[in-house]
């Protein structure tokens, strides 16, 4: 199920994490070569992707 991002914050590894509309949270590392989100790495990046519709593996497991 997409859900939108509604914000951000760091995990205790100092990683970040998409806080999705659906009240759960997701993982959005910047870890080349396996996942390249560059974007993450800026307040202004982070920011840009506010609105963004990402997959939510909770609530996809919900159903």
């Amino acid at each position: 199920m997409q859900q939108a991002i509604i914000g951000f914050h760091l995990d205790d590894e100092q990683d970040w994490v998409a806080e999705l509309a659906c009240g759960h949270a997701q993982h959005v590392r910047h870890n080349p070569p396996w996942q390249n989100r560059p974007w993450v790495m800026t307040a202004a990046g982070r920011q840009e992707k506010l609105g963004m519709m990402l997959q939510c593996k909770k609530c996809a497991l919900q159903k």
